[in-house]
């Protein structure tokens, strides 16, 4: 009888297991238990960059119906949330918010587009994307809301390296906003519901102004270069800003070269002119 009496306290000390939220101290465990696991996923989207998405069938909140070759010809920043979210995906959205306009500021307000793909097919109608947009304040943003099918979401986040699982929260996913070239490949992946502002700004800028665009100009060409190493971020403002000091001091560089090349020029014209004299 000790040895079942001494099981039977055993059982009372030892708690049961007790299922814990991917949040939690426990999450690793709770990850593989659901087939969620978040190495796994950052690997997933990693590996997508790069890659060009397939040109997948959405809707937009107005109801109208476009694919992801409409946005080329310059870059998109790509989020995903769910509309049934009440926690992050709202920040997510309001976060990004602030750092497009930013972007904007730096880049010019037309030099990318943004737009938000409902990733739960079963609710995330153009209408839920309409309301969402008009909650977090961001209907007069000029982002495009997108809704699809759900096979179409299925394989359009598979190859943007989007993984998400049901749970008894809404969906494990790792916050993600993916940011596309002019020419329809993933070029960044940015995560966390709130960044730094350079995460995003920077790879915007590396494609807005770093890169030739087709048929531009010199001078343009040459425009763009300088607004590149120019515009740079100022931390205590969290802002950019067109940085004046650098520009001068490449107009310095530039003329203290030409300067000396003419130097030079005159220096070689000088001595042929007085071999010649000498002959």
């Amino acid at each position: 009888m000790r040895p079942l009496i001494i099981l039977f306290s055993l059982a009372l000390i030892i708690p049961f297991p007790i299922q814990l939220t991917a949040a939690g101290p426990d999450a690793e465990s709770l990850e593989t238990v659901r087939g969620f696991q978040y190495d796994t996923a950052l690997k997933a989207s990693q590996d997508a960059i790069d890659t060009t998405p397939s040109d997948y069938p959405l809707t937009d909140h107005t109801g109208r119906m476009l694919k992801l070759s409409d946005f080329r010809g310059k870059p998109l920043v790509l989020s995903l949330v769910y509309t049934s979210c009440f926690h992050i995906c709202p920040m997510t959205t309001r976060n990004l918010h602030k750092v497009v306009r930013k972007a904007q500021e730096a880049l010019g307000k037309e030099s990318f587009s943004v737009a938000v793909l409902g990733f739960d097919a079963q609710h995330d109608s153009p209408q839920e994307m309409g309301f969402y947009a008009k909650k977090q304040g961001i209907e007069d943003a000029g982002w495009s809301l997108l809704s699809a099918d759900p096979d179409t979401i299925n394989a359009l986040t598979r190859e943007l390296g989007f993984v998400f699982f049901s749970s008894p929260n809404g969906f494990d996913h790792v916050v993600q906003a993916t940011v596309i070239d002019a020419d329809g490949k993933i070029y960044r992946q940015v995560y966390g519901e709130v960044f730094d502002t350079p995460l995003l700004v920077e790879p915007l800028k590396e494609l807005v102004l770093g890169r030739p665009k087709p048929n531009q100009g010199f001078l343009a060409e040459l425009v763009d270069k300088v607004r590149f190493f120019c515009t740079t971020y100022d931390p205590n403002s969290d802002g950019y800003r067109f940085d004046y000091s650098l520009f001068v001091g490449i107009i310095i560089g530039a003329f203290i070269i030409l300067s000396g090349l003419a130097f030079i020029i005159w220096e070689l014209r000088k001595g042929k002119r007085l071999r010649g004299a000498g002959m």
